[in-house]
């Protein structure tokens, strides 16, 4: 038992460090979440800015970023959106609701770790910015863009 408790002090005073040090430098809200989606069946790579709040489609995706959080430049690198994501069935008719297929946080620095497993698309989020400009609601194919530009 003692073991149990020199590991915990072990372990709890570093955390103690990390939290005291991140309360000084919060991260800050982004408005758009910069995200980056693949399509698998034309292996087309394409960047989709999603404002906070509002829905964008990709292909058959519906993507809605509910927030998006950046970590301070003084800080490692990190950007974090939570995203719900729903797809429409390919035979879908104009009344057809989507289905939900993916709703929680992903990280830049690990795709992996909350990934959308989906056999057509990828989705993987870039960065969180600032957009002064409103972006329609839902317009298809609103926020994309080719790669590289």
């Amino acid at each position: 038992m003692k073991w149990f408790f020199k590991l915990g002090f072990a372990v709890a005073i570093p955390v103690l460090a990390v939290l005291a040090a991140g309360a000084a430098t919060q991260a800050t809200a982004g408005t758009v979440a910069v995200l980056q989606g693949l399509d698998k069946t034309t292996a087309r790579v394409a960047t989709i800015d999603a404002p906070v709040g509002q829905q964008v489609r990709y292909g058959n995706l519906l993507i809605t970023a509910r927030a998006c959080v950046k970590h301070p430049p003084t800080q490692t690198p990190e950007s974090a959106a939570f995203l719900v994501i729903e797809e429409f069935p390919p035979d879908a008719q104009p009344n057809t609701r989507p289905e939900r297929i993916f709703s929680g946080w992903m990280f830049a620095s690990s795709p992996a770790l909350s990934a959308l497993e989906n056999p057509v698309y990828d989705v993987s989020v870039l960065d969180c910015k600032d957009d002064e400009t409103p972006a329609p609601a839902v317009v298809p194919n609103s926020g994309l863009r080719k790669s590289g530009q």
